[in-house]
C-alpha cells in the first residue's frame, strides 16, 4: 500500500469513528431513554397491580370511619400518643442527620479527601481500594448515627417493648453493619469493575447485574440473614400446627411448615411474616404470638397466606429489581456529570491517576455514589409504602375471607395495635416515611365494612 493509500485509508477510519462529544453523548442518551422505559414500565406495573381498593366496593378510609375512640381506651389512646411523641424525635433526627452527612460528603469535596486519605495508605489494587472506602463510609455513617439508634432504644425499654441486654443490642448492630459490609463490599466492587472495564457503557452490565442481584438476595435473605439475628424452629406438632396447615390447605396455599422465631429474646411485640420466594418461602410467627387465642392466630397467619397466595415477596422482589436496573441508568448519567464530580471534588478525567470511566472510577467517587442512592431511596420511600399498605390491606381483607370472623381480626387488630403501641392516628409526615402498614383504626374500619358487604355480624366497638 502506498503513503498516500495509507494515509487516506487513516483519514477515512477517523472520518469514521465518533468525535469526542459524540463518545459521550451517545452512551449518556442511551442510558437515558433505558432509565426512561424501566421507570415507565415499574410506574405501570405498579399502576396495574397495586390493588388500590383491596376490598371490592371498600374506600381506603371509607364507609365505616376509622375512629379510634370507638376501640380504644382512653388511657391506650394517651399512651399510643405518648409513646409516638417519645419515639418520633430519634426517629427524624437520625434520619435528617444520617440524610445530611452523607449528601455534605458526596456532594461536596470533603467524602473524595476523607476517601482520599483512608485509602492513600493501602495497597495499589482498585479492588482493596473499593473496599476499603465502601467499608470507612458505611461504618462512619453507622456511627453517626449511633447515638440515635441508643436514644430509639431507651425508649422502647421505657415503655417496655424491648427485651435486651445492652450487650446483646450491640452485638445486634455490629451484625447489621457485618451485612451491610458485605452487601456494599460486593456491589461496589461488580460496579467498580464495570466502570473501568465498559467505561462508556458500564450501566448495561449494572442495570443487568442490579437485577439479578436484587433478587438473589431476596432468594437467599431468609436463610443467609435472618439466621443470623434469631433463631427458628417448626411450629410443634398439635391442634394449632395442624389447623394453620389445614387452612393452607384450603385456601391452596403449598406451605409445609411454619416457623416460629425466638422473637421474646428482643422484644414483647406481636408479629409475623412472609419472606423470600420458590425453594426459601417461609412463614414466621413470632414466639410471642402463640400465647394469643388460636383464632387470633389463624387470623394472623391468613393475613400472611394472602402475601404467600399473591407471591407478594416475589413481585415486590421483581419491581424493586426493575426499579433499581433503572436507578443504575440514572446513575450513570449523573456520575458521568463533569459539574456534578468537580462537586464532588473529583476529576471528570480520572485525576493524577487517569482511569477508563473517568472520576466515575475512581474509588474516592463511593461518597458521591452513596449519596445518590440514600437521595434516591428517600425519594422513593412514599411511594413504597403507599403501595405497601395497599397491599397489606389485600392481605388483610384475604384473612376475611378465609376466616369470615371478623370479630376475631378486630380484637387482633385491638391487640396488635396496643401490645405493639402503633400510632392510632398518624400525621401526613409518619405517613410518607414510616408507614408501610394500614393503622390500627383503619384495619378496624375495614374489617367492619367487610362484614356489612358479605352480611355477617358487624363487629360492635371494643368499648
Amino acid at each position: 500500500m502506498s503513503e498516500t493509500e495509507a494515509g487516506e485509508s487513516r483519514a477515512d477510519t477517523t472520518a469514521r469513528a465518533p468525535s469526542g462529544p459524540d463518545r459521550t453523548r451517545r452512551p449518556r442518551i442511551a442510558a437515558a431513554v433505558s432509565a426512561a422505559v424501566l421507570f415507565a414500565g415499574v410506574a405501570a406495573v405498579l399502576a396495574l397491580t397495586t390493588p388500590w381498593n383491596p376490598l371490592p366496593g371498600h374506600v381506603p378510609g371509607g364507609h365505616v370511619k376509622a375512629d379510634p375512640a370507638l376501640d380504644f381506651s382512653p388511657a391506650e389512646i394517651a399512651r399510643s400518643k405518648a409513646f409516638d411523641s417519645a419515639v418520633n424525635p430519634p426517629a427524624y433526627a437520625g434520619l435528617a442527620v444520617g440524610l445530611v452527612l452523607i449528601l455534605v460528603l458526596g456532594l461536596t469535596p470533603l467524602g473524595a479527601r476523607l476517601l482520599g486519605r483512608v485509602t492513600a495508605r493501602r495497597p495499589r489494587p482498585l479492588w482493596l481500594r473499593v473496599i476499603v472506602a465502601a467499608l470507612a463510609l458505611t461504618t462512619l455513617l453507622r456511627i453517626a448515627g449511633l447515638p440515635f439508634d441508643i436514644w430509639s432504644e431507651s425508649v422502647l425499654r421505657r415503655y417496655g417493648l424491648s427485651t435486651q441486654s445492652w450487650p446483646a443490642w450491640l452485638v445486634d448492630q455490629l451484625k447489621s453493619l457485618g451485612v451491610t459490609w458485605v452487601i456494599y463490599a460486593i456491589a461496589l466492587l461488580l460496579l467498580y469493575a464495570l466502570v473501568r472495564r465498559f467505561p462508556r457503557y458500564w450501566w448495561t452490565g449494572a442495570a443487568a447485574g442490579g437485577f439479578v442481584l436484587v433478587v438473589l438476595v431476596s432468594f437467599i435473605y431468609p436463610i443467609a440473614v435472618e439466621p443470623l439475628f434469631n433463631k427458628f424452629h417448626s411450629l410443634p406438632q398439635g391442634r394449632l400446627r395442624t389447623e394453620l396447615l389445614d387452612m393452607a390447605a384450603r385456601d391452596g396455599v403449598p406451605v409445609k411448615d411454619v416457623l416460629v422465631a425466638d422473637a421474646s429474646r428482643r422484644t414483647t411485640s406481636l408479629n409475623a411474616y412472609v419472606s423470600g420466594f420458590g425453594s426459601t418461602r417461609r412463614i414466621v410467627l413470632y414466639d410471642t404470638l402463640l400465647k394469643s387465642p388460636r383464632p387470633q392466630v389463624e387470623s394472623i397467619v391468613g393475613h400472611e397466606l394472602g402475601h404467600a397466595k399473591r407471591n407478594d415477596v416475589l413481585w415486590g422482589t421483581l419491581v424493586g429489581a426493575l426499579g433499581i436496573s433503572g436507578a443504575l441508568c440514572l446513575l450513570y448519567l449523573l456520575m458521568t456529570s463533569p459539574r456534578l464530580l468537580r462537586h464532588a471534588g473529583l476529576d471528570p478525567g480520572g485525576g493524577p491517576e487517569p482511569a477508563r470511566g473517568g472520576g466515575a472510577a475512581d474509588p474516592r467517587s463511593v461518597a458521591l455514589l452513596l449519596a445518590l442512592v440514600t437521595a434516591g431511596t428517600t425519594l422513593a420511600a412514599p411511594v413504597q409504602n403507599l403501595v405497601s399498605r395497599r397491599i397489606e390491606a389485600r392481605a388483610d381483607a384475604h384473612a376475611l375471607n378465609l376466616t369470615r370472623d371478623p370479630s376475631t381480626f378486630v380484637s387482633m387488630q385491638h391487640e396488635l395495635s396496643v401490645r405493639n403501641i402503633s400510632d392510632l392516628s398518624p400525621d401526613a409526615m409518619e405517613y410518607l416515611l414510616w408507614l408501610t402498614h394500614p393503622s390500627g383504626p383503619d384495619r378496624i374500619a375495614m374489617a367492619r365494612d367487610w362484614a356489612r358487604m358479605h352480611h355477617v355480624r358487624v363487629p360492635p366497638p371494643l368499648r
